[in-house]
């Protein structure tokens, strides 16, 4: 391999000096634009397969913000990658679907999570536990604390079918969608993602440090969504939370 290749990305397409000390993943691309305002000295990667990646500096500290768009299997590909161009601290914020006592607009730290999906298992055998890291959780929960936003922290459920599993649309699909829930509660799980439990089972093996903090934007039972005005500003306390956390 190249010397080039071997410091360039392959599917995000970041060279090594476009990446800083610390990672901040996200779903949704078009949250680069707006978490790259709480940054300064921003460089935006050049987009790859719709792939966004920026870099700013945040408190003297590089940090490389970058999108995956939905799902586990992509989720670890941009971790891996970013992995290997030398980060070694992820934090993964976004939405989770809230399971009670979490209710819209607040946030929700994994400590850990149930490994449902199926991009953890080409990492661990299924009995790996998915935990996050300790040293970032406490950042996290000092910074949570001081904010004044209500938050939980405890066990996400991880999941790869969002209409068969998690968001039931009608019919017989919702009822054995409720069925799930239920177990979901029983097993005392704070919320519910798509990409968590791989994350953190890929964090340890590769040797990276690694957690997620979510907003909590649809509730599992009654599928109500939070409203725009109050996601624009949760999305706006979670941007400062992670940036301030990840770089303490």
């Amino acid at each position: 391999m190249s010397e080039e290749r071997s410091n360039t990305a392959w599917y995000i397409g970041a060279r090594r000096d476009e990446i800083g000390e610390y990672a901040i993943l996200v779903g949704d691309p078009a949250r680069i634009g707006r978490i790259a305002e709480h940054m300064s000295d921003v460089h935006f990667v050049s987009e790859n397969r719709g792939l966004r990646t920026a870099t700013g500096t945040r408190g003297g500290k590089r940090v490389t913000v970058s999108a995956f768009g939905m799902g586990a299997p992509i989720a670890t590909i941009v971790m891996h990658e970013l992995f290997a161009l030398g980060v070694r601290t992820f934090l993964r914020i976004g939405t989770a679907m809230a399971v009670p006592p979490a209710k819209l607009g607040d946030f929700v730290l994994a400590d850990g999570a149930l490994r449902a999906e199926g991009t953890s298992n080409t990492y661990a055998p299924i009995g790996f536990p998915a935990i996050a890291d300790f040293d970032l959780n406490t950042r996290l929960r000092e910074r949570l604390a001081s904010s004044g936003r209500p938050w939980h922290a405890g066990i996400y459920g991880t999941y790869d079918g969002f209409y068969t599993e998690m968001f039931g649309l009608s019919g017989e699909r919702r009822q054995m969608i409720d069925g799930l829930k239920r177990d979901i509660q029983r097993m005392g799980l704070i919320g519910t993602d798509m990409e968590t439990s791989a994350l953190l089972t890929a964090g340890r093996i590769l040797g990276a440090r690694a957690s997620t903090l979510c907003v909590a934007t649809v509730d599992a039972f009654t599928q109500e969504k939070i409203g725009d005005e109050a996601m624009a500003k949760a999305e706006r306390d979670l941007f400062e939370i992670a940036l301030d956390a990840i770089t303490a």
